[in-house]
């Protein structure tokens, strides 16, 4: 029986992962153009494409290009890459709530991190590996002790275990920090984009791109793992391999990132629950829309930072944190009603 009422009209993936990329567009050029040095937004797309030699806009290009375009495109990686493997984690774990720093990936790092910083060794090229070892280390202490349970549970309380143990390891290094060194590892655990640099974006941005792409050919084995692990088990799919690709390539890709940009959380659960929300679970659309829109997050997180308190600047992890603290708040009242 007809109820009279129109059907309600479901927003298309392919509508929504094309709206996604205008805004993100729109976002940078509208970023672009902020900051200590105002810039006009419609001068922004001409000072890209053109090379002025003097004057007023040969210092908006410097800036532009120098400073403001290398941080766009940090923003952009760091963000989508955070949130596609926060959709890998919740499609593992089969929980909305699940983010990589789940299983030591994000303390791993940090830990790695901050001796780094305390033995002196706090330049990029050394701070970077190091995050990254403690980031693989702690994942991988972790799948390799909570393997031998069945299913995920075993992975997931191994995983809280290590971060536990990263968090001590970090406070017994802070207590042999010095002033500096003390200052140096506050701002590395607030996050910062400040570091981009088009050096460093040679290598991390093919590095995000291929591993985004191979969990993006993930699409069918994470849906399956949607139905359970018994039920993808019966639709062909070899359960623990799976789980552990999975885990490997979301270490690979956290890793990295933690190492070159600090601790940015809640990116990595709220951008994959909002873009659920509007396009459904299925991974085809989820994964691809999930990097667009972790993107997008950071770059706007970043904005905020940097124009807020102009001069100065703010850790961008406190942006998210600020943002992504209520949204929790608020997915839990939800989840209870």
């Amino acid at each position: 029986m007809a109820s009279g009422l129109p059907a309600r009209r479901r927003v298309t993936p392919v509508a929504v992962l094309a709206g996604l990329v205008v805004v993100l567009l729109v976002l940078m050029v509208a970023s672009a153009g902020s900051g200590a040095v105002a810039i006009p937004f419609q001068r922004v797309p001409g000072l890209l494409l053109s090379a002025p030699v003097d004057g007023q806009d040969a210092l908006w290009r410097s800036v532009l290009v120098e400073v403001r375009l290398p941080r766009l495109v940090f923003a952009l990686i760091v963000g989508g890459g955070l949130a596609i493997a926060g959709t890998t984690m919740q499609a593992l774990f089969r929980n909305p709530l699940a983010e990589p720093g789940l299983i030591g990936i994000s303390l791993g790092g940090a830990m790695g991190a901050v001796i780094a910083i305390v033995l002196n060794a706090n330049s990029l090229w050394t701070m970077a590996p190091a995050a990254f070892a403690g980031s693989l280390a702690a994942t991988a202490l972790a799948y390799k002790l909570g393997g031998r349970q069945p299913g995920v549970a075993g992975v997931l309380l191994a995983g809280i275990a290590i971060n536990a143990m990263c968090a001590s390891v970090i406070g017994i290094f802070t207590t042999q920090a010095n002033d500096t060194q003390l200052r140096n590892l506050t701002f590395w655990n607030m996050g910062s984009l400040a570091g981009a640099s088009w050096t460093m974006l040679a290598w991390l941005g093919p590095w995000v791109a291929v591993l985004s792409a191979l969990l993006i050919r993930e699409w069918r084995s994470m849906n399956a793992l949607l139905l359970g692990e018994r039920e993808a088990h019966h639709l062909g799919h070899a359960v623990r391999p799976l789980r552990r690709r999975l885990v490997v390539l979301a270490a690979l890709l956290v890793g990295p990132l933690v190492a070159v940009s600090g601790t940015i959380v809640f990116v990595g659960l709220v951008v994959p629950h909002l873009v659920r929300l509007t396009t459904g679970a299925d991974h085809r659309w989820l994964l691809p829309n999930t990097l667009a829109g972790g993107a997008i997050a950071l770059t706007l997180a970043d904005w905020l930072a940097r124009t807020v308190v102009i001069p100065a600047e703010l850790p961008i992890g406190i942006v998210t944190s600020l943002v992504g603290g209520p949204f929790l708040l608020w997915l839990l009242l939800r989840k209870g009603t």
